[in-house]
């Protein structure tokens, strides 16, 4: 029997796409510039199944690329051009698994999107956090591979902070059953934090058990004017002092980002009749909405007084809010309606960042002039996306094939003040070369010992991280 047809026995013909129209969405990543080709495109239902498709291309030592939601933005989740590898899609392994309020634990399975996962919560009176730009078509066993960030990392962490066990099917088709409700588990190896992150290369995730937690009854969002990045990291600190638990994100946003989403965000407005050179959007939760409420304006004064932010407008309601995160969450859309974009997700100490996003500028500017820089992002957790727009008018494809040198100039800076070339979006194909020349060579040794032990034929998302 052929592998199409023993793969079809596993999952059903209706689960076996070896359609090459039918299965092209599949196999771009969302920015276009990672395309591949796969012998087919495999919907399994189960963990079981899962186990036995695994173990069946193990066998025949065929690659295995798993994906989610496919909205990574490295081409974790896409195969290569060889066309001999099966696409695994989890979409199908959908199901809310278990709710337990008294544990606040949720068990679910890897294809629930995050807000799926959100809403589940919710209908428990329950709170799950983190919280993306693609949580409407991300899932969770994507969230958990790339070990997620978003907005919420300063109040909750990230995707690890948020994950008490997983169940994973590892390269020869063995499960693991690492489901978990306990806070503590002092027993050997953690496992689940070891394929949390791994980008499908040491095992694929086919349920987790998240933690859960209180909603926040009030919230406060507002959004603040400030002169530079420096004073921004001022009013940071001066919320982390005067509500100390409630600070539930900080983002930071240039003007000429917030151009952007004005000229091609729809109904997107600007919270300002004067313009500031950078903003901050910045979001509090709390147990009471009126007392909340006057604390922040408090705190707001007070920095306005002491000369950390120069204009403020707290959301008077639900819509206000959202059109604030509105301008944030659209940000990185937009900048492909201003042509070519070059894009970086980078980590650095807190202290460190206003001095990078100014040597950045002033460096990529030199070597492309007119190049437009839009760094934004968590500027809570040290977290920037260091994107540049090409210049008015230039050739989108010459600037884009600059990529990589401004990728050279930007991580050079990053290694320069101990950041991370990889903050949120993982390593997958954009930035396996990369990793090589910077992560510290005995780390570098260890990864590659760990996945030789756990898939020695290579079969998992080949190509990828390592």
């Amino acid at each position: 029997m052929g592998l199409l047809a023993r793969l079809a026995a596993i999952v059903g013909e209706n689960n076996v796409l070896a359609d090459a129209d039918g299965t092209v969405p599949l196999l771009q990543e969302p920015r276009g510039r990672y395309e591949g080709r796969a012998l087919a495109v495999v919907f399994p239902r189960s963990t079981e199944e899962v186990s036995r498709l695994l173990a069946l291309c193990n066998e025949r030592g065929v690659g295995v690329t798993p994906q989610g939601g496919n909205t990574g933005l490295v081409g974790g989740q896409t195969p290569d051009l060889s066309g001999t590898q099966i696409l695994l899609s989890l979409k199908k392994l959908d199901r809310i698994r278990e709710i337990d309020p008294s544990s606040d634990t949720m068990t679910l399975e890897a294809g629930v999107t995050l807000a799926g996962a959100q809403g589940a919560a919710a209908e428990s009176d329950r709170y799950f956090p983190l919280s993306l730009a693609s949580e409407g078509s991300c899932t969770i066993g994507g969230n958990l591979a790339t070990n997620a960030g978003g907005v919420h990392v300063i109040a909750y962490g990230t995707m690890r902070d948020l994950v008490l066990g997983v169940e994973a099917v590892l390269a020869d088709g063995r499960v693991f059953n690492g489901l978990s409700k306990l806070r503590k588990d002092n027993t050997g190896y953690d496992l689940t934090q070891l394929l949390i992150g791994s980008e499908g290369t040491l095992g694929v995730i086919t349920a987790a058990t998240l933690k859960l937690f209180a909603p926040p009854r009030g919230r406060v969002t507002a959004f603040v004017g400030v002169a530079d990045p420096a004073q921004a990291l001022a009013l940071l600190q001066l919320c982390k002092a005067r509500l100390p638990g409630a600070l539930q994100a900080f983002e930071l946003l240039p003007r000429i980002g917030v151009d952007f989403v004005l000229k091609h965000g729809g109904q997107a407005r600007d919270p300002f009749a004067e313009i500031c050179p950078w903003y901050v959007l910045v979001e509090f939760a709390g147990a009471e909405q009126q007392a909340l409420s006057a604390a922040v304006v408090d705190l707001l004064t007070q920095g306005h007084d002491a000369g950390l932010l120069s204009s403020a407008a707290v959301a008077e309601s639900l819509a206000q809010a959202a059109g604030f995160w509105r301008l944030r969450e659209m940000m990185s859309e937009v900048q492909g309606k201003e042509g070519g974009s070059i894009k970086h997700d980078v980590s650095l100490p807190l202290k460190d960042v206003p001095a990078f996003i100014e040597e950045a500028g002033r460096r990529v500017t030199a070597r492309v002039p007119g190049a437009r820089p839009v760094p934004f992002g968590h500027l809570g957790d040290g977290n920037i996306h260091y994107n540049v727009s090409q210049p008015v008018g230039a050739d989108k494809a010459a600037f884009l094939a600059l990529w990589e040198e401004v990728n050279d100039i930007v991580h050079e800076i990053v290694g320069k003040y101990g950041g991370s070339i990889s903050a949120e979006h993982g390593i997958g194909q954009a930035k396996r070369a990369l990793l090589a020349k910077v992560k510290d060579p005995t780390a570098l040794a260890t990864m590659r010992a760990i996945k030789a032990a756990l898939d020695p034929k290579g079969i998992l998302n080949p190509g990828k991280l390592l």
